[in-house]
């Protein structure tokens, strides 16, 4: 009888669901704890005597298996420490069991994400979790495999875009208990600068809660001398995370509209949850964002205040005017 298939060095056997009637084989592995990854109807009799736990999953992309990690990862140390063996199978041995056992290996020797897959490969050659288990599992090896995910704001900034996403697919704004205001979790970090309305001076943010991102590059052609950019290739916004001064008009449940200072009530810029295009051409989704024409940089890290304003200002060039 062929031998199960065991990840090298733990004591830890990855299968599909048919791994569980090899009744002799599981006795010889010593296996005491079975860890279920998949949705289907089980039949109760397969999982005596073992120790049994199941986590309902099913093989999409969109599935949240990061959640489950923790528990995952300690249901497998339990049987390891117990000085049995734990079997991981999902439908096939080959996604959400292999993700479970590539979290633990990521989690209890500091490894990454691909180090583990490989040696998980080498007890399962067609172990392959799907592209969003990955990103998870990438996502897992960031937060360093804490083991509580839910009070990491990693965690919570994914699962807000998650919401968001869901939301979008189905056409509708996200819920308003579901928005999350950046600056109602996050701790105080020190800003490089700060934006001001332009009219009354009332701080609207600063530069942690921006959301970075690139213009295209021009000139593809690295033998040829870069283009200038054209007005309309250079961008006319901040986008940023969701504030929570901009709480009264996220939570109409609009798909988009117009901020306005919350101080002199002037449009300082504007909302789609279904994304929009800056005019640098890049897509943000969801795009939250302030006008640079409406809106002052204020350094704050200079030993003088320096007042940055925008190419807007110039007598020649009106970038951004007219963009709201």
């Amino acid at each position: 009888m062929a031998l199960l298939d065991r990840v090298p060095g733990e004591n830890i056997f990855i299968g599909g669901i048919f791994t569980l009637r090899r009744r002799e084989a599981l006795k010889q592995a010593n296996i005491t704890h079975v860890l279920s990854v998949l949705r289907l109807p089980l039949d109760p009799h397969l999982f005596r005597p073992f120790t049994h736990k199941v986590v309902e999953a099913d093989d999409v992309e969109d599935e949240n298996l990061l959640e489950h990690f923790p528990a995952t990862c300690a249901f497998i140390q339990d049987a390891v420490d117990s000085g049995g063996a734990v079997l991981v199978h999902c439908a096939m041995g080959k996604s959400r069991s292999a993700s479970c056992v590539i979290a633990y290996l990521m989690q209890k020797h500091g490894v990454t994400v691909e180090q583990a897959l490989c040696h998980v490969r080498q007890a399962r050659r067609i172990c392959e979790p799907n592209e969003g288990f990955m990103k998870q599992l990438e996502l897992w090896g960031q937060m360093n495999t804490p083991e509580n995910v839910e009070e990491t704001p990693a965690y919570q900034r994914w699962a807000y875009q998650r919401e968001v996403e869901l939301s979008l697919a189905c056409g509708q704004a996200p819920e308003a208990d579901k928005i999350r205001f950046e600056d109602e979790h996050a701790a105080d970090r020190p800003a490089d600068f700060e934006l001001r309305c332009r009219k009354c001076r009332r701080m609207l943010a600063t530069s942690p809660y921006l959301i970075p991102h690139k213009a295209p590059p021009l000139n593809k052609d690295q033998s040829k001398p870069s283009v200038p950019a054209k007005p309309s290739q250079i961008c006319a916004h901040y986008f940023l995370d969701p504030l929570s001064w901009m709480r009264p008009e996220l939570e109409q449940g609009k798909l988009e509209g117009r901020l306005e200072c919350p101080k002199c009530h002037t449009n300082v810029g504007k909302y789609a949850w279904q994304g929009m295009q800056c005019s640098c051409s890049e897509w943000i989704v969801p795009a939250i964002s302030l006008s640079k024409s409406r809106t002052d940089e204020v350094r704050t890290t200079a030993s003088v205040t320096e007042i940055r304003r925008p190419p807007a200002t110039s007598k020649n060039v009106g970038i951004g005017l007219g963009n709201l």
